[in-house]
C-alpha cells in the first residue's frame, strides 16, 4: 500500500550497530553508536523522506522512499555525506505480517552482491531495520548493519 512507511513519520533515536571492519570481510565484532532521525511524508503517504545523523560517526544520511501503485512496490534511495547517493534503489514491499523486504543487485568492492534492507518489529513507538549483503544471489546473507528505533515524538 502507498502508506506503508507512515509508521516512521516523526522523530526517533536509534541504536545503530555495524560490523567492525566493514561488510564481507569475515568480521563478527560489532560496534554500536547513536542515530537521530527525523522523518516526514510526501505525496499523501506515497513518498517518505528521512534524515538521520550519527553524531559520534561524523556523517549523516537521507532516505527517499517512493511507492509505485502499478507494481505495489517501494523504491528506497539512500544517500550519505560520506558516499553520495547509492544506486540502484532497493525495491520491494511489506508482506501481510508487516515485514518489509527490499533488494537490489549492486557491486561492492568490485564484486556483484545482492543488498537487502529489512524492516520488522514495527509498533507505534519502535521499529527495526537491517542491511544484509549476499554474494550468492540470496542463498546466504551477512547482516552488516542494524538499527533499533525508538520514537521520541
Amino acid at each position: 500500500m502507498g502508506n506503508d512507511f507512515n509508521f516512521f513519520v516523526g522523530t526517533w533515536t536509534s541504536v545503530q550497530r555495524r560490523l567492525r571492519g566493514g561488510p564481507l570481510a569475515g568480521n563478527t565484532d560489532w560496534y554500536a553508536f547513536e542515530g537521530v532521525t527525523r522523518c516526514w511524508s510526501v505525496f499523501d503517504g506515497a513518498g517518505n523522506i528521512d534524515e538521520v545523523t550519527f553524531p559520534s560517526q561524523g556523517f549523516s544520511g537521507v532516505t527517499l522512499r517512493l511507492y509505485d501503485a502499478a507494481t505495489d512496490e517501494w523504491s528506497l534511495y539512500w544517500a550519505s555525506t560520506r558516499s553520495g547517493i547509492s544506486l540502484p534503489p532497493v525495491v520491494g514491499r511489506f508482506d501481510d505480517a508487516g515485514v518489509g523486504v527490499f533488494t537490489a543487485e549492486e557491486e561492492f568492492e568490485g564484486r556483484p552482491i545482492t543488498v537487502r534492507f529489512r524492516w520488522s518489529d514495527i509498533t507505534a513507538d519502535s521499529a527495526r531495520w537491517e542491511q544484509a549483503f549476499s554474494v550468492d544471489k540470496g542463498e546466504t546473507w551477512e547482516t552488516n548493519w542494524t538499527a533499533e528505533f525508538t520514537r521520541t515524538s
